[in-house]
């Protein structure tokens, strides 16, 4: 097995391809920015600029699986011009890939999974969500994910199967969601958002990466919820977040005018709820190492953000 990355550099995608080094898996990986190509044993960099089309095909060589994590962040005011640049990113970046794949005997590209969203679901408090759920959310990210995983459909016209992997709220210090939840937290100024009462489905990120590695090791297709078991409503993981951190929380949750005030569309990311099962991925094999939000905290704050022995444990449990 050897992959090839895109979005290596990124939060997921350096989770992914440090579980890929320790687990003896090549990589190779595309970038859009020359300073971050390297060429190392089994880990090599290559340039591409998906908005011109442009793409370096010596990255093909030799891969047997894409790994498919482009795509601008949604996490900035949602103005037209970066609502273009949040959908463009994601399209350009799968038809880039998909236009530069050998159409010849010399590809050797069996599969593709790709990164999807949790934000496909219609927003609901009272819904339980499997992969089989036909209705999308009828907001902007709803949009955006729906029109990403029918790009990804487009390779299976190349007898490439594929994986769709609809990522929640991912919990890591790194970056994402979690460090600005957790910023006015320790300046007391916590509070739950609305009524506190929306689902939030979360995963860790070393969860998250071996989701992936665990997709393409077993071989699987289709479509999976990159969530842990256990969902939290929006008052219960600031409370969990106050607790692990040792902050009181005293302020009342937040009205939706407020953050609409200073978020604008970008604000509904706060306060839609979509409750997620994980049912699917663990039917295929998968085990979660942190399924409760209370331990998956403690392990990124109170253990420094490190993986503790527990997950020596998994080391080298997906084989190349």
């Amino acid at each position: 097995m050897k992959v090839l990355v895109t979005g290596a550099t990124g939060l997921v995608g350096s989770e992914i391809v440090d579980l890929c080094k320790q687990n003896n898996i090549p990589v190779n990986y595309l970038t859009t920015r020359r300073d971050k190509i390297v060429s190392q044993k089994d880990y090599n960099g290559f340039y591409w600029n998906p908005n011109k089309n442009e793409i370096d095909l010596k990255c093909f060589n030799g891969v047997t699986t894409i790994i498919n994590l482009a795509g601008s962040s949604i996490s900035k005011r949602w103005t037209r011009n970066n609502k273009k640049k949040i959908l463009n990113s994601r399209v350009n970046s799968l038809r880039t890939l998909l236009g530069a794949i050998p159409k010849d005997g010399a590809n050797s590209i069996k599969t593709l999974v790709s990164a999807s969203a949790i934000g496909i679901y219609p927003n609901s408090l009272s819904q339980y969500y499997k992969e089989d759920e036909e209705k999308v959310d009828d907001s902007f990210l709803g949009e955006v994910v729906s029109v990403w995983e029918q790009e990804v459909d487009a390779f299976e016209k190349l007898n490439i199967q594929t994986a769709k992997i609809r990522i929640g709220l991912v919990m890591s210090n790194k970056g994402g969601a979690l460090p600005e939840m957790a910023k006015p937290v320790k300046y007391y100024m916590g509070a739950a958002m609305g009524s506190g009462n929306q689902w939030q489905s979360w995963i860790h990120l070393r969860d998250l990466g071996r989701v992936f590695l665990h997709v393409i090791s077993k071989d699987l297709t289709g479509i999976y919820n990159a969530v842990a078991p256990n969902p939290v409503t929006n008052v219960k993981l600031t409370k969990e977040i106050a607790r692990v951190l040792g902050k009181p929380l005293f302020l009342p949750n937040i009205p939706k005018i407020v953050m609409r005030l200073v978020l604008g569309e970008m604000s509904y990311l706060l306060f839609a709820s979509q409750r997620v099962s994980s049912k699917k991925i663990e039917d295929s094999g998968f085990y979660f190492i942190y399924p409760n939000i209370c331990r998956a905290l403690e392990n990124i704050y109170l253990d420094k953000g490190g993986h503790k022995p527990i997950d020596a444990l998994y080391k080298n449990e997906f084989i190349s």
